[in-house]
């Protein structure tokens, strides 16, 4: 299956924070025991590299990418430690030449038309869209569309299982990206990932 059709089918993105690299393995087993082989390991903490390479080693069968990358150190470092994709919360557009050349999908950050033309300049054809609810969410999602027709989002940021599945809705949109799951012990991430699967499949 294409790194795309995983991220379509899977329709969550969780976005990992890890501040201990002995978290790394739990919280990771736990999203794939609740059914959902991906993870978007954030860039911002000291172990973020070794969590991702340790995660790539330990459940070759998950989508793991880098989250929160802004420069091409960052983004050739996530790559050389098997992450699969990059994601940004604005556009770089040396991430973005370090991601093409290497053959990796980057999602920047997007939310102004401006910025939206700046990643087809790139021949990107989906972006992050970023802190989705502070910039008007839905709403200002469909107006973009308008716009940019050919253009596919992954919001983030205010998206909660109370409002995912009207996201979702919206066709112009790939997958919608959360933190909502990974609240607690291993335990309670694994019943939450299981509970958000079960709504949105």
């Amino acid at each position: 299956m294409q790194l795309l059709d995983q991220i379509k089918t899977n329709k969550i993105v969780p976005v990992v924070v890890i501040k201990e690299l002995s978290d790394a393995e739990p919280m990771l087993r736990a999203l794939c025991d609740g059914g959902l082989p991906v993870a978007e390991i954030t860039f911002r903490t000291a172990c973020a590299a070794d969590a991702i390479r340790l995660g790539c080693e330990k459940f070759p069968e998950m989508l793991i990418g880098a989250g929160t990358v802004i420069n091409a150190k960052q983004a050739n470092e996530a790559i050389d430690c098997g992450a699969k994709f990059i994601v940004g919360p604005g556009f770089a557009a040396e991430v973005a030449e370090v991601c093409r050349e290497r053959g990796v999908l980057y999602l920047p950050g997007c939310v102004t038309p401006t910025e939206i033309i700046t990643a087809i300049s790139y021949g990107l054809e989906i972006v992050k869209f970023f802190p989705c609810s502070n910039y008007g969410g839905l709403g200002t999602l469909k107006a973009l569309s308008a716009a940019f027709p050919t253009m596919k989002f992954l919001p983030t940021g205010g998206i909660s299982e109370e409002n995912v599945l009207e996201y979702l809705a919206f066709d112009k949109i790939i997958a919608c990206g959360g933190s909502w799951m990974m609240k607690g012990t291993p335990d309670e991430i694994k019943a939450k990932t299981a509970k958000a699967m079960a709504l949105v499949k």
